[in-house]
């Protein structure tokens, strides 16, 4: 039988999550934590009041979307909003199980004495948690036009979708993803945009730092996370939403079953398969094996990049794809630290790269190329654009360019006349057979795709 929590539990809980009606102030604690590259473009779309939408953020967890919350509530008190207008709660909290978005808004409203017509600023955080959370924001959205909500979930395609079926016109979507490299860098120097002065040599030491724990801010801020890395990414990141978040969400009835699919997944990040594969290695059923791949999407946890041929089209049926981690310390976290020289360093160089395309506008147009005789590890499709790139972390293909004989037929079969290849340390421009070459290091080449989406992030709204 299902505990009914009284309406006393219920109202001195939002007084113990909203400290700020009694002190004015965001405690110290929160301030502690710099505030990520989103957040500006954030703020924004909260102090919004021409256009009336919810705000709806998502991304993974332990990405920072709640400290994002919490720096938001700072800035509202800063900007002169009455602390007493500003609510927060976390839908996760037992006590809030049952109960709908706009009971407990109206029981914040009934506790401060608010008038349906004041501008009130609510936070509703872990909102997946909600059977039907989209139907009652949008009522909230329409009954409350002095309001603003503000929801978050880590379930981020799960949100997208209910976001984008039932809340056309009401509901701003905004995805926060974990840490790209230059991200890491700007978080670790305590600057908002550091400037890669050309040391490779330091720059390597950072990209296997990252690579083993880049991707969460609290690690960056806590040397005792760090130490337990393991156990904190695995434990609260990894196990809750294998063993909690997607089962609830999704009713899988074997949580188990789809850890150890993850699992082997990460391992091999940026293998290929194909769903026949997959099937006949872990005995699962083909669309058992197809939904596991959407829920572990859907947790931002992966992403599957698909195959095109010698020409750079895809295929009319996406037989082929790579799975890759959309964070490389994911990996780590469940095999241990990797090491510059480590057998599987490649895989995680590429795996990083890839992690920081999965974060553009426009990363659907990333495939890889493969054909009888050769592969080239990204394709960019989209005509306007042309990144073509060999992901090495060796210096031979610098040293040996005969050993670049398919990415060479590639691009001259495709009239592209320049292509990129990763190093570890070497960056120079060779032209080689009519193709201009840029060998770049590994770790810079990663640095800048992570500050190239920054800038188009703060370009373009989303």
């Amino acid at each position: 039988m299902a505990i009914q929590f009284s309406k006393e539990q219920i109202t001195n809980r939002l007084k113990l999550d909203n400290p700020w009606w009694e002190t004015g102030i965001i405690e110290d604690d929160i301030n502690k934590y710099q505030r990520r590259g989103y957040f500006d473009k954030f703020y924004k779309l909260v102090e919004e009041k021409e256009v009336r939408r919810a705000v709806v953020l998502m991304g993974p967890r332990r990405v920072g979307k709640t400290v994002m919350l919490y720096h938001t509530i700072d800035k509202l008190i800063k900007n002169g909003v009455p602390p007493k207008n500003i609510c927060y709660c976390s839908i996760d909290v037992p006590l809030y199980s049952g109960i709908s978005l706009e009971e407990i808004f109206n029981l914040y409203r009934e506790l401060t004495n608010s008038e349906k017509n004041k501008e009130v600023y609510f936070f509703y955080d872990e909102v997946q948690y909600l059977k039907d959370w989209e139907i009652h924001l949008k009522s909230l959205v329409d009954a409350y036009r002095q309001s603003k909500f503000i929801v978050s979930g880590s379930a981020a395609a799960a949100l997208r979708m209910k976001s984008n079926e039932s809340g056309a016109g009401r509901f701003t979507d905004f995805m926060l993803p974990p840490l790209t490299f230059h991200e890491f860098l700007c978080i670790k120097n305590k600057t908002d945009d550091y400037d890669f002065d050309g040391d490779i040599k330091k720059l390597n030491e950072e990209f296997i730092d990252y690579i083993n724990y880049g991707g969460y801010p609290e690690i960056l801020n806590s040397e005792i996370i760090k130490q337990d890395f393991t156990r904190y990414i695995r434990h609260d990141i990894i196990d809750k939403v294998l063993l909690r978040d997607l089962p609830s969400l999704y009713g899988i009835n074997d949580p188990v079953e789809l850890n150890r699919f993850f699992t082997t997944l990460a391992y091999n990040s940026g293998n290929e398969f194909t769903m026949e594969g997959l099937s006949r290695d872990y005995g699962i059923a083909k669309n058992t094996i197809y939904k596991y791949l959407e829920y572990l999407e859907a947790a931002f946890l992966i992403r599957r990049v698909y195959r095109v041929g010698f020409d750079a089209k895809p295929f009319k049926r996406n037989t082929y794809f790579k799975v890759y981690l959309t964070n490389p310390s994911l990996r780590s976290a469940l095999f241990g630290e990797i090491r510059s020289d480590d057998i599987k360093i490649g895989q995680l160089v590429e795996t990083a790269i890839y992690s920081q395309l999965f974060h553009l506008p426009f990363k659907e147009d990333f495939h890889y190329a493969r054909w009888q005789n050769g592969e080239v590890d990204i394709v960019q499709t989209n005509l306007q654009k042309s990144l073509i790139c060999e992901i090495k972390w060796s210096n031979i293909y610098h040293d040996n360019p005969n050993k670049l004989k398919s990415l060479l037929s590639f691009c001259t079969n495709n009239n592209r006349t320049f292509c990129t290849v990763t190093t570890i340390d070497i960056r120079e421009t060779l032209v080689i057979q009519g193709i201009t070459i840029y060998f770049r290091p590994a770790a810079e080449e990663t640095y800048t795709h992570g500050r190239i989406h920054k800038n188009l992030f703060l370009k373009n709204t989303h």
